[in-house]
């Protein structure tokens, strides 16, 4: 077999649909990865915070000068 420009660069047309299809074909599977990925991430991160300690923290009071208001203002 003889090195050529012919057989490296064929001169084949792809219509637009083939490759309207092969990007659409492309474009499925990184997001379903992108997505499998995330559930895997996520449920590893659940698995971890609820491997940690749990503990209720205190509320403080709120202030005396800081009163919340209901409605409007005069």
């Amino acid at each position: 077999m003889t090195m050529t420009k012919q057989v490296f660069f064929r001169s084949e047309k792809v219509s637009a649909r083939d490759k309207a299809a092969t990007t659409s074909d492309v474009a499925r599977q990184i997001i379903e990865t992108e997505a499998a990925d995330r559930i895997r991430k996520n449920a590893r991160l659940r698995q971890l915070r609820e491997a940690q300690p749990f503990e209720l923290k205190t509320v403080r009071q709120a202030r005396r000068g800081m009163i919340p208001v209901v409605g409007p203002t005069r």
